[in-house]
């Protein structure tokens, strides 16, 4: 079934797992093509208040009821056929379509389809992009796996010809897009539950990489030894970037770091670009913006839109975010729950002017916690106290009896907690004044850094 014959005013969508972060700005996006839009969550939260706020119904918990008079089905990588929605839609003979297939259907209907793809800084980087392309007034169209402070959200619905979407290798979700620029961070082994290893990662960025048409682009991070084996022999048109590398068609030059934030030019092809200086710490947010501006230079944006939108950006949502402080000592949450991400966000923290690093680590799954164990176990020996949350499973079942436990066991000094509120307990009693407490981890880990500002 060709789902752009559904995705048109009228029609009932029916979305599995709406309450998701990209789900539910689709779901607003087609509420606002004028479709009627409905949907399923499995638990309550600001964002299903917010969609039922715009009168989008939401129903909690999974039921073959909750289809109601739905003329096809959008569902979220993590809701298998066993579900009671998907089961009862293929019994009804109601279409099932994939979130990646919705989202790749609406970029389809715009001139530059910028998707940004990689194992780790997604997030920043599409919203970086779309701070450049909003100073530039470009009016994008934009889907973020977070929240941009900038937009209230994780979405907008914009009236130019630039679509800037957050691209997911998971499921092979990205190659139901249609980029005209696909940028690629980093490559690395993830999401293990799907693919088979690292090699099996890099031929699904080979495959979005050859999506590109003959007259776009894929944006390159030539640091990367992942994305350069993925990329060798590629034929198209390449633009590469890299931190210090002047072989590269970007790079950075006067790079210099001021109270643990980087101010540098950025060279294109020879000539000074943009002089940049960020408002977030850290190497990996040099190469995030590094990556933003190749974008925004093969699309034609002019470099001053460059220095005025990085120059606003201040994070993204669960990425490195201040939430307030306890005590004394600064709280902040992240998103980070990959080895890579882990060693980028530490690393940055510790080079800010704080006494002490206090990380309250939650592991993602227990196919990732297992597959990359002895990573984790390096990573997390750099915080000066280390708090860890049992794993949250997210789309798993723990065949594997693994736990947190294991970690903890293997680092010297580590504190295990099995519930939210004994992380909470635990930070109470480590929290000193002139300390950073960083809550980590992608499930609800923020959560206990959030209780414990509730007491001051």
């Amino acid at each position: 079934m060709d789902i752009n014959s559904y995705l048109v005013p009228g029609k009932r969508a029916h979305l599995a797992g709406i309450g998701g972060v990209s789900m539910s700005p689709l779901a607003e996006v087609l509420h606002s093509m004028g479709l009627s839009v409905q949907g399923s969550d499995m638990n309550d939260s600001p964002a299903v208040e917010h969609l039922r706020a715009l009168g989008i119904p939401v129903a909690i918990g999974h039921a073959a009821d909750n289809l109601g008079e739905a003329d096809f089905v959008v569902r979220t990588a993590a809701i298998h056929d066993d579900n009671p929605e998907i089961s009862g839609a293929v019994t009804r003979g109601i279409p099932v379509f994939e979130r990646a297939q919705a989202w790749g259907a609406i970029m389809h209907g715009y001139r530059n389809a910028l998707c940004i793809s990689g194992t780790h800084g997604k997030t920043t980087t599409t919203s970086m992009a779309t701070h450049i392309f909003m100073a530039a007034d470009a009016d994008p169209t934009v889907m973020i796996g977070g929240t941009l402070p900038l937009l209230h959200s994780g979405y907008r619905v914009g009236h130019g010809d630039t679509i800037i979407a957050e691209s997911c290798e998971y499921c092979n979700s990205f190659l139901s897009f249609f980029p005209t620029v696909a940028v690629i961070l980093n490559v690395e082994a993830d999401h293990l539950d799907f693919f088979k290893d690292l090699h099996d990662v890099e031929h699904s960025f080979r495959r979005f990489a050859e999506l590109v048409p003959a007259d776009g682009h894929v944006v390159a991070n030539w640091d990367d030894a992942g994305v350069r084996e993925t990329l060798t022999g590629y034929t198209g048109s390449l633009f590469t970037f890299s931190e210090r590398g002047a072989d590269a068609h970007c790079h950075a030059e006067n790079l210099v770091y001021t109270n643990g934030l980087p101010s540098f030019d950025v060279i294109c092809m020879g000539q000074k670009y943009a002089h940049v200086a960020l408002e977030v710490g850290g190497e990996h947010n040099v190469m995030n913006a590094l990556a933003a501006a190749s974008a925004a230079y093969v699309l034609g944006i002019r470099g001053e839109a460059v220095e005025r939108g990085l120059a606003t950006f201040t994070g993204a949502g669960r990425r490195f975010e201040k939430k307030g402080s306890y005590h004394g000592a600064d709280v902040y949450d992240d998103y980070a729950h990959h080895p890579g991400e882990l060693h980028a966000l530490l690393t940055m923290a510790k080079a800010l002017p704080y006494r002490r690093i206090v990380c309250a680590f939650q592991p993602h799954t227990y196919t990732r916690t297992k597959a990359l164990f002895e990573e984790f176990v390096q990573e997390l020996k750099l915080p000066d106290v280390l708090i860890l949350a049992e794993i949250y499973a997210a789309r798993e079942q723990n065949d594997i009896g693994i736990s947190s436990n294991d970690l903890a066991r293997r680092i010297p000094g580590a504190i295990y907690c099995p519930t939210l509120d004994k992380v909470t307990e635990a930070l109470r009693a480590a929290a000193q004044p002139g300390d950073l407490i960083i809550t980590v981890g992608a499930g609800d880990i923020y959560k206990a850094g959030e209780k414990l500002l509730r007491e001051n």
